[in-house]
């Protein structure tokens, strides 16, 4: 099977991408294009797997590009995105160009190439603060922040090719995966890479709201599961441990079970606005046990702490932690 991995450099895309090379398929794995040649995670991946990978440099937002690159292509995976909340602020058309036109970019390839099957990422922060729990995939939709609105956009622009043309697309809606290679943005690297650096007081934000993390090997399985399942297209489908936990009690379990000792100092930097955080997600999996087969293997809080304990051993690697030490993140 010939599959496009659009955002193979990412947390996520990298380690798909790895699975879908160990599990012999050809995979065309789409980075962005930068002047040092760097393709992101995937230059940190086992030389025997970049052997197997077709690796393309270039812009999703570059059409004409990217549909030379999705011929003979059988499953396309479109995981590239502008991601960072608080980034999408101050830069809303960035997001608009990179996830909405991005994102149409992939559609419209598909249906003119006749890609057999393409699978769109969402987020689990198109629902902004839960209304009803578990969050079930027919929750309002409300945007909380143009990174929101963005990613409301392209996931109803999918829904209009599949419903307009009949494209074969299924939305993958992540809740808050986790684990090795995750931006220092994201909560938990941060967290853990301010006690590497050994520092006594780690700076944070709200440290109420909940979140439902799932851990990175669950969420690509979720992924895997898709590309092989039949009669999904249309779908919506949520990958969440139906597990929440608050900001408070991670740090509780970091200081409990891995001995950490800090203080914390609540940055007013990390705060988003009361009308922006989204306070409570915890997802309904029921959809995708029902329809991919799919159970998170790192479930409930037992499993959160093996997840959490495999990122904290990645993240003590010196090799890791001195990138994440560069002054860009500044955590």
């Amino acid at each position: 099977m010939n599959i496009l991995v659009t955002g193979a450099c990412g947390f996520i895309g990298s380690h798909l991408v790895e699975k879908l090379v160990k599990e012999n398929h050809n995979v065309r794995a789409f980075t962005f294009y930068n002047s040092r040649n760097s393709h992101g995670w995937l230059d940190n991946v086992d030389k025997k797997i970049l052997k197997d990978l077709d690796l393309i440099s270039g812009d999703i937002r570059d059409y004409d590009f990217l549909h030379q690159q999705t011929k003979k292509i059988d499953v396309i995976i479109h995981l590239a995105a502008l991601i960072g909340i608080p980034y999408s602020y101050h830069a809303v058309k960035s997001y608009i160009d990179t996830n909405v036109t991005g994102t149409y970019n992939v559609l419209n390839s598909a249906k003119i190439n006749n890609v057999s099957k393409t699978i769109i990422t969402s987020t689990s922060e198109v629902y902004g603060t839960a209304q009803k729990v578990p969050i079930l995939e027919n929750h309002p939709l409300s945007a909380q922040s143009p990174y929101a609105a963005s990613k409301i956009a392209a996931d109803q622009l999918a829904l209009s090719f599949y419903k307009s043309y009949g494209l074969s697309l299924t939305i993958m809606r992540p809740f808050n995966t986790f684990g090795p290679r995750q931006s220092a943005r994201a909560i938990i690297p941060t967290i853990i890479t301010q006690l590497l650096q050994r520092k006594n007081v780690i700076k944070l934000g709200n440290l109420t709201p909940t979140r439902d993390f799932t851990y990175i090997d669950d969420t690509v399985n979720a992924f895997l599961n898709a590309m092989k399942a039949k009669k999904i297209s249309g779908e919506v489908i949520n990958v969440g441990n139906k597990f929440e936990i608050s900001i408070k009690d991670i740090l509780k379990v970091i200081n409990k079970d891995f001995k950490y000792r800090f203080d914390v100092k609540i940055d007013k930097k990390r705060i988003r606005s009361k009308n922006s955080e989204v306070y409570r997600l915890l997802a309904s999996n029921t959809k995708a046990k029902k329809i991919l087969k799919w159970r998170p293997k790192y479930n409930g809080l037992k499993g959160f702490k093996k997840g959490l304990k495999k990122t904290i051993n990645w993240f003590s690697e010196p090799k890791n932690l001195k990138y994440y030490n560069s002054n860009i993140y500044n955590i």
